[in-house]
């Protein structure tokens, strides 16, 4: 979970602290002078610091390590013990970077819950610097597919805009990186870009996390959305986020500004906000989850990321370029997809989307070959041994038809992988299964296949199942 440095000159407390703390996951390094816990932050820094105020035998105190500290390495976050405490002291500590300050003898829980909330703020500060880095790599659009010229040509219209936008799509789609697109190709491309996980932050830590917090001693704490001032932030699974905060972001888009916790002056914010989802806020709304004006005011601009089902051609591009990118920043092998590799994954089921397909490319170039071409063997759909070379496993249900039925089965159940893997053009679907167009669609026919546009692609479908 975390490194944590303890620093007291009492040894009994200083053990104490690094038991309990074991106890909660935590791994633990103990310091009982100034020298010692200089030494420990040399060799690596720690996630963060619990520092006691007076250290005796010792060349520093408290708030001198804390100047140091914070000076050389201002994102670990310190929180301060002492028994001889006072409001001065606190102060002191506070004004020089200190987290929080805690009085001997504390409480365990709230010693706790003060580290739980520190190193979480610890947290989303370094992923916002990263964030504010660029990534700009993680912006690129890749695919040639119908369904993705679609959606290309959908962002590339928003980019020129504030509009705010509504991304909908399966999880794994790319909806983060059709959010980093608009950013990267707006005016807003300099500035930040902040993503809330409305999932992962806790309910009770939500106007904390986004709005900031001020206090009299501890100062201020900008949020998340101070921190996007200027630039987009994007609102990831927004139909997660709990239903008071909903009605005060509410507010802030209405306004452009807001107040944080403990606060009384108003925060002028300047935003562009792109939020995504992966459920039907229609049926949020109904059921009382989600509040209606801010979804109106949310889905100005909505656009459907398709799902890998819909873009099957651009799979073979998309899983190149992870090979590629995995070679450069894992020194993963460089190989290639031998053609069978290419159909197969074409025609797999890919539920968790491209997200999935780059975890399987990931796989395979960690657990397969350090040379020569991928092929269908070392995909987790082909066959696992047993079998007889140029032989399949016929499906239970498949095997228990007779002749007639089964043919029919497969050759339908074929035909729809195919005509969907090469984007519905018959053309390049007869070619490959080496049959006339015509004979392909008389073929199709037959099977009661039929094809129509969706998503902008063109789809096959059996008769009877379009909706």
């Amino acid at each position: 979970m975390g490194d944590i440095l303890i620093t007291d000159d009492e040894r009994d407390i200083r053990e104490l602290i690094s038991e309990i703390l074991i106890d909660e996951g935590y791994t633990t390094r103990l310091a009982g002078t100034s020298d010692e816990c200089m030494a420990q932050i040399a060799a690596e820094p720690p996630a963060l610091m619990i520092l006691d105020i007076w250290l005796k035998d010792s060349n520093m105190d408290g708030i001198d390590i804390l100047k140091s500290v914070k000076r050389d390495y201002p994102d670990v976050p310190i929180v301060i013990i002492s028994g001889h405490g006072n409001i001065e002291i606190a102060v002191a500590a506070i004004k020089q970077g200190a987290y929080d300050f805690i009085e001997k003898p504390f409480n365990i829980d709230q010693l706790l819950v003060v580290i739980r909330r520190a190193m979480e703020t610890s947290r989303l500060r370094r992923e916002n610097v990263q964030l504010k880095r660029g990534e700009s790599h993680t912006a690129e659009m890749l695919g040639d597919s119908a369904a993705f010229r679609v959606l290309k040509s959908q962002l590339d219209k928003v980019t020129k805009s504030n509009g705010r936008v509504m991304l909908t799509g399966p999880a794994g789609a790319g909806k983060e990186i059709a959010a980093r697109y608009i950013h990267a190709n707006s005016n807003r491309a300099s500035a930040p870009f902040i993503v809330v996980n409305s999932a992962s932050i806790e309910p009770e830590r939500m106007e904390e996390v986004l709005f900031g917090r001020e206090d009299s001693g501890r100062g201020i704490e900008p949020g998340l959305l101070e921190e996007a001032n200027g630039g987009v932030v994007y609102f990831d699974e927004i139909a997660d986020m709990p239903l008071g905060t909903q009605s005060k972001i509410l507010r802030v888009l209405v306004e452009q500004r807001f107040q944080r916790v403990g606060g009384n002056d108003k925060v002028q914010v300047d935003l562009r906000v792109i939020s995504s989802t992966n459920r039907d806020l229609s049926a949020a709304i109904d059921t009382g989850l989600f509040r209606e004006e801010l979804y109106h005011r949310l889905n100005v601009v909505p656009i459907a990321v398709p799902s890998l089902e819909e873009r099957r051609e651009d799979i073979p591009l998309l899983a190149e370029h992870f090979i590629a990118a995995c070679n450069k920043t894992q020194g993963l092998p460089l190989r290639q997809l031998a053609e069978d590799a290419r159909a197969l994954l074409q025609t797999m089921l890919w539920p968790g989307n491209v997200r999935q397909l780059k975890n399987v490319v990931e796989r395979v170039l960690i657990l397969g070959e350090n040379a020569g071409d991928i092929t269908a063997k070392e995909l987790p759909n082909s066959e696992e041994g047993g079998g007889e070379e140029g032989r399949i496993v016929l499906a239970g249900g498949l095997a228990t038809l007779p002749l007639r039925e089964a043919r029919e089965l497969f050759e339908r159940e074929y035909l729809l992988t195919q005509i969907n893997r090469f984007g519905g053009n018959i053309s390049r679907t007869a070619a490959f299964v080496g049959m006339e167009r015509s004979a392909l669609h008389r073929k199709l026919k037959s099977l009661g296949v039929m094809t129509a546009n969706k998503a902008g692609s063109r789809v096959a479908y059996i008769e009877g199942d379009e909706a």
